[in-house]
């Protein structure tokens, strides 16, 4: 998932996405919100070679990483179903700092 057409794919197909799924940030993020098609009792995100993740664009991997977490706050609302929703990247050990490094970037952008 180097760019975003390809993120969108991956998670559509992934995760059985119904055909009114838009193809943009918008659209993933309340798909993944939703999910009523797809009941379970839990779900499991797992990004393999995540250093690569929208490698393209510092800007669409900071949304991707935004649209994530919400979803997984989303999930585990009191105010919800308390369903769990966790995302897992796959990383090697030399690339976990990095990693780090770019999520919690992400994290204090998201904070302003």
């Amino acid at each position: 998932m180097t760019d975003a057409d390809h993120a969108f794919y991956e998670f559509s197909d992934a995760l059985l996405f119904p055909g009114y799924f838009g193809w943009n940030w918008d659209a993933l993020s309340d798909c993944l919100e939703d999910l009523n098609w797809l009941p379970a009792d839990g779900y499991l995100i797992v990004v393999e070679n995540a250093p690569r993740l929208l490698s393209s664009s510092a800007e669409d991997q900071h949304t991707l990483f935004r649209i994530l977490s919400r979803a997984v706050h989303h999930w585990a609302s009191p105010l919800g179903k308390s369903v769990p929703f966790k995302v897992l990247l796959l990383c090697d050990r030399d690339e976990e700092a990095a990693l780090l490094r770019q999520e919690i970037a992400c994290a204090v952008h998201n904070m302003r």
